[in-house]
């Protein structure tokens, strides 16, 4: 079931005028009344005065960032999501972005326990025989909850927050009507698709906030590291578990947000990272399923050296070329060949003819030489790759969704990293992964597990062809069949043949007009008009008028 509405559904028709002014007066208050003017929004502005935040002193990031706080959780993730892609937004809107915080003021159990209650019914305290009332985290979708189930088990309960799916699709659809707006009034906006932000930004949103999508990667993480002992995952009770409310087994274990983390009795920092480290290149480059928002406050540290897991509300997933080029990527880091690195770029997006490679590498080169065999103290490996994709950008080259995603994750990872041991070097340590995919990808079971696939492939092209064959040839032959032929730009082309041929034929009109006047004028000395013969004058006139028309055409072409 879609909690969210759709893009194509909230983004046809405004709905919520109201929260349209709103929003828009956020934006003219702090200084751009001239943006709402140009997209003809501005009888949306109810005080013409002078913007509240001071344009000199502050610059068009940080006045974006302040308005997205002010409007509140949809804008403050939207911009949170904008952090993490510099391959669509400038840098220095990436820092100020980097700044917004998703902590709110948590609300009262009276509030949550209504929640519970529209979701269970009166068999709440059936189920649970006690809610903690003080909650352990509250953030702009959802709040948690310890919780004891009847059965005795000690849960926690995620319960999202009454009437933040109305506020996000309000808020989305004023987005969607505000960025079709951008993209045909502003064309500065469009190299940076407005609509597609927008529409990426649904796609997460309707994840985030459908509690049984989460339910659902906590399974699979679980089935993943099942045989892992030093990892654990929450279990899921998915008998107390629906779109709205998320029970599952409660970790015993400090997160690594907290100072006492690591002071606990038998924790050895060294143990921590190589286990770390270890689950997160397995759910890389062995399951192709990793955690998308792996911060300290979602990682936790149990005894006897083991880990656990939270909140798995983003994940990302790779598929098999996605991971090879990732570990071709690292390799080239490691080797400092960055035309591989370019490459690797280059294979994952679409086709694009306007891509330079050389350039391109060279410009990857300028940006991470410089950092070349320094630890995370100095360097942080994830952000480097972050803002090589802003270069990749520059390059028209469209970076996938998912490798973004993996970037990010990596600037979280190095974040843990750095929090255990500030020298710790990630590159060094992954590059034995990645080695042993590239040899994985060369080993001859591998490789005659591919042919396999080819062959099995090549079987059916083969039992098919001489059908699609036959098809196409009666198609042929069939009475009144043509081809279709499909040219970009053939309209252009079209027009342009079409004038041209109005013009030669306006050029031979005019030239015969002035060759037949001409020869009257030489020839009929009777019926006169200023020293012209009449019909001599009508010629001429015709051929001047004509020819004013031509010249027109000329220059509209």
């Amino acid at each position: 079931m879609t909690i969210l509405q759709t893009g194509r559904q909230i983004g046809r028709t405004l709905k919520n005028a109201s929260r349209l002014r709103i929003i828009v007066g956020v934006f003219a208050k702090h200084g751009f009344h001239n943006i709402a003017e140009r997209i003809k929004l501005g009888r949306f502005i109810l005080e013409r005065m002078s913007p509240a935040v001071d344009d000199e002193k502050y610059s068009v990031a940080e006045r974006i960032r302040m308005s997205f706080e002010e409007l509140g959780p949809t804008f403050v993730k939207l911009g949170q999501l904008l952090a993490s892609r510099p391959d669509l937004v400038p840098d220095d809107f990436v820092i100020e972005f980097s700044k917004l915080n998703d902590q709110v003021s948590p609300l009262s159990f009276e509030v949550i326990e209504s929640v519970l209650k529209d979701e269970f019914g009166d068999e709440l305290y059936d189920l649970f025989e006690s809610f903690d009332p003080q909650p352990l985290g509250a953030a702009s979708i959802a709040q948690v909850h310890r919780a004891r189930t009847k059965d005795g088990r000690d849960v926690v309960v995620k319960v999202q927050r009454p009437g933040i799916i109305q506020t996000i699709n309000e808020d989305l659809n004023v987005l969607y009507f505000l960025a079709e707006l951008l993209e045909t009034y502003i064309e500065e906006t469009r190299p940076f698709h407005p609509m597609g932000i927008v529409n990426e930004y649904f796609k997460t949103l309707e994840l985030e906030t459908n509690f049984v999508v989460e339910a659902n990667n906590l399974r699979r993480f679980s089935e993943n590291f099942v045989k892992d002992p030093n990892i654990h995952i929450p279990v899921v009770d998915f008998n107390l578990t629906t779109e709205r409310v998320l029970t599952m087994a409660a970790l015993d274990g400090i997160p690594l947000s907290s100072p006492s983390a690591l002071r606990q009795p038998g924790v050895q920092a060294s143990e921590i990272i190589r286990i770390s480290l270890k689950a997160y290149l397995k759910m890389v480059f062995g399951d192709g399923l990793f955690h998308g928002d792996l911060h300290a406050g979602n990682f936790f540290i149990l005894p006897n050296n083991q880990i656990g897991l939270i909140d798995f509300g983003v994940v990302g997933r790779l598929n098999h070329r996605t991971q090879s080029a990732i570990a071709n990527m690292l390799l080239a880091l490691a080797k400092e060949d960055y035309d591989r690195l370019a490459y690797e770029y280059i294979d994952l997006a679409p086709f694009s003819d306007r891509v330079n490679s050389d350039l391109f590498a060279k410009e990857l080169r300028d940006l991470i030489a410089p950092f070349y065999g320094l630890t995370l103290k100095n360097v942080n490996l994830g952000k480097l790759l972050l803002k090589s994709s802003g270069i990749a950008a520059r390059h028209h080259i469209q970076v996938p969704t998912e490798l973004m995603l993996y970037f990010k994750s990596l600037v979280a990872v190095e974040g843990l990293g750095r929090k255990i041991d500030k020298d710790f070097d990630f590159l060094q340590v992954s590059l034995e992964y990645a080695a042993d995919i590239i040899k994985h990808q060369q080993d001859p079971t591998k490789i005659l597990s591919d042919l396999q696939s080819v062959a099995r492939e090549s079987k059916t092209l083969v039992q098919f062809l001489p059908r699609q064959i036959h098809f196409l040839l009666r198609k042929m032959n069939s009475p009144g069949h043509t081809f279709k032929l499909r040219i970009d730009e053939i309209r252009e082309l079209k027009r342009s043949v079409e004038l041209s041929f109005n013009l030669l034929f306006l050029a031979i009109i005019i030239g015969c007009l002035l060759l037949s006047a001409s020869f009257i004028y030489v020839h009929d000395k009777e019926n006169q008009i200023a020293g012209f013969p009449t019909m001599s004058l009508v010629g001429y006139s015709l051929a001047g008028f004509l020819g004013i028309i031509s010249f027109f055409n000329y220059i509209r072409k």
